[in-house]
C-alpha cells in the first residue's frame, strides 16, 4: 500500500528538518579528515620504490563534532515518530540520513585509532557481507574478478592501445564535453596536485590528480562515473524544492552512489577487466587489514598483483585512511564499489521484472539510496520530489536499456558449470 502524500504542514516541517540536517553536517568532512598529505605520499613512494619499507608517519587532526552529534540525535528523534512501523517515508529518509551522519561523526572523532573501523563498517559494509539474492559474499566476487583478470591478462595485452593523456590535456577535453552536455560553465574541470584519487567530483567541479597520465579508458570512466553520475545527481539534487539534502552524498547513500557510478561504466562500455580487478583488489586488501596485515604487507600485496609503486602505495593508503597502520584495522569505504555495483545491477534487473522503469529514472533525481527510490515514490507521484532534469546518455534511451536488462535477466538463468563445449555448435 502506498503512503498518502503528506499535508502542506507536514511537508514544511520535513523541509525545516532537512535544513537543520544540512546545517548540522556542515563540518563533517569524511575524506578530507582521513586524507594523507600529498607531500608525505610523494616522499614515501620514493622510499618504497627504493625498497625502504617503513610505516608512514601519519598523524590526524580530530574534529570536534559533539554539537553536530547532539543536533543529529535531536533530528533523528524529531523524525522518528512514536511507532517506526507508521513512520512517513519523508521522516524515515530524514531519520536514516541523520543517523548515518551521526555515525560518521563518531568515526571521525576517533580518527587515528582502531575505533574508526567499526563505524566505517557500519556505513560501508565489510568484505564478507553476502550479496543480495546470493549465497556468495562481496569478497567471493572480488576474488573471482581478480582471478579472472589474471587468467585473461596475457590474452588482453594486445588490446591495449592509445597514448596516455596528461591531466592538463584531459581537463580541456572533458570540460568541452561537459559544456556541451550540461551547458557552458556549469561544471568546472580542474587539475589538483593534492588529490589522492585519480579523479573526484562535486556538483559543479571535477578534479583530476595532477602529474598523472590518463588512458582512453580513464577518460570514458571519468565521464561515465564522475560526471554523469556523481555530478549529475548532485545537480539534479540542487533542483529539489523539498529536500535540499538530496544534493549532498550522505554516508548512507555512498554504496548506491558508487555502485551506480560503476554500473554506469558497465552500461556505457567504459569499464574494463583491469578496472574490475583494481576495485576487487581493494576489497581483498580490506579483508587482509582486518585480519592483521599491516600497511607494508598490504602494499606488497598490491605490488605483487601487478600495480606500480605509486598505485600500490595509493591503493594501500585508501585501505588505511584514518586508522593505525600496524594491522587489524581498516577504513571500509572501498568495499562499496563492488558491493554497490552488484546491488545496483540487481536493482535494475528487479525493476525491469516488476515493470517499474520509472524507479530507474528517479534514481538520478538526487543523492538517493535504493531504499529511498521505492519508499519516496508517493512524493515523486505528487510532485513534491522532482524527476531528474538530466539523465546519463545511456539512460536516455530506455528501449536500449530495457533490451540489455531483459537479456541479462534471462541469461542469468543459464548455469555455466552445466554448459558443455559440444552443445555450443550451431547447425548440423
Amino acid at each position: 500500500m502506498s503512503t498518502p502524500p503528506a499535508s502542506a504542514a507536514q511537508l514544511q516541517r520535513c523541509a525545516a528538518l532537512d535544513q537543520r540536517l544540512l546545517a548540522a553536517v556542515r563540518e563533517i568532512r569524511i575524506l578530507p579528515t582521513v586524507a594523507w598529505p600529498a607531500s608525505l605520499e610523494s616522499q614515501m613512494i620514493r622510499a618504497y620504490g627504493n625498497g625502504r619499507f617503513t610505516l608512514p608517519p601519519i598523524t590526524y587532526t580530530r574534529p570536534k563534532l559533539a554539537a553536530a552529534r547532539a543536533e543529529l540525535a535531536a533530528i533523528e528523534a524529531a523524525a522518528g515518530g512514536n511507532d517506526p512501523r507508521d513512520i512517513d517515508p519523508l521522516d524515515d529518509y530524514l531519520r536514516r540520513t541523520a543517523e548515518s551522519w551521526r555515525i560518521a561523526a563518531d568515526m571521525l572523532e576517533s580518527v587515528g585509532t582502531a575505533a574508526v573501523t567499526a563505524p566505517s563498517i557500519a556505513l560501508y559494509g565489510r568484505p564478507d557481507d553476502p550479496i543480495p539474492g546470493s549465497q556468495r559474499s562481496n569478497l567471493d566476487a572480488a576474488r573471482y574478478f581478480v582471478e579472472l583478470a589474471d587468467e585473461l591478462g596475457a590474452d588482453l595485452l594486445a588490446d591495449e592501445s592509445g597514448m596516455p593523456v596528461p591531466a592538463d590535456a584531459l581537463r580541456s577535453d572533458v570540460a568541452a564535453t561537459l559544456d556541451a552536455f550540461f551547458g557552458e560553465g556549469v561544471i568546472r574541470v580542474e587539475v589538483d596536485p593534492e588529490l589522492t584519487a585519480k579523479a573526484a567530483a562535486g556538483a559543479t567541479r571535477i578534479r583530476l590528480r595532477g602529474g598523472t597520465c590518463f588512458s582512453e579508458y580513464d577518460r570514458h570512466q571519468l565521464l561515465a562515473h564522475e560526471a554523469f553520475v556523481h555530478s549529475l545527481t548532485a545537480l539534479n539534487g540542487r533542483r529539489q524544492p523539498l529536500l535540499a539534502s538530496l544534493a549532498r552524498t550522505s554516508p548512507r547513500v555512498t554504496a548506491t552512489q558508487e555502485g551506480l557510478a560503476v554500473f554506469a561504466e558497465l552500461m556505457s562500455g567504459a569499464i574494463d577487466i583491469t578496472r574490475l580487478k583494481r576495485i576487487s583488489l581493494r576489497i581483498v586488501a580490506i579483508d587482509m587489514a582486518l585480519n592483521g596485515a599491516n600497511f607494508v604487507e598490504v602494499y606488497q600485496y598490491f605490488s605483487a598483483c601487478g600495480q606500480s609503486v605509486a598505485d600500490s602505495f595509493h591503493s594501500a593508503q585508501r585501505v588505511f585512511r584514518g586508522v593505525p597502520l600496524e594491522g587489524g584495522a581498516a577504513f571500509a569505504k572501498d568495499n562499496v564499489y563492488l558491493s554497490g555495483l552488484l546491488t545496483v545491477h540487481t536493482f535494475f534487473r528487479w525493476a525491469l521484472k516488476q515493470r517499474r522503469m520509472d524507479l530507474l529514472r528517479h534514481l538520478f533525481a538526487g543523492k538517493l539510496a535504493l531504499h529511498d527510490v521505492i519508499s519516496l515514490q508517493p512524493y515523486f507521484d505528487s510532485g513534491a520530489i522532482l524527476p531528474p532534469r538530466w539523465l546519463p546518455p545511456w539512460m536516455q534511451h530506455m528501449h536500449g536499456l530495457a533490451g540489455k536488462l531483459a537479456f541479462s535477466l534471462f541469461i542469468n538463468g543459464i548455469q555455466m558449470e552445466n554448459v558443455q563445449a559440444d552443445e555450443l555448435s550451431i547447425g548440423v
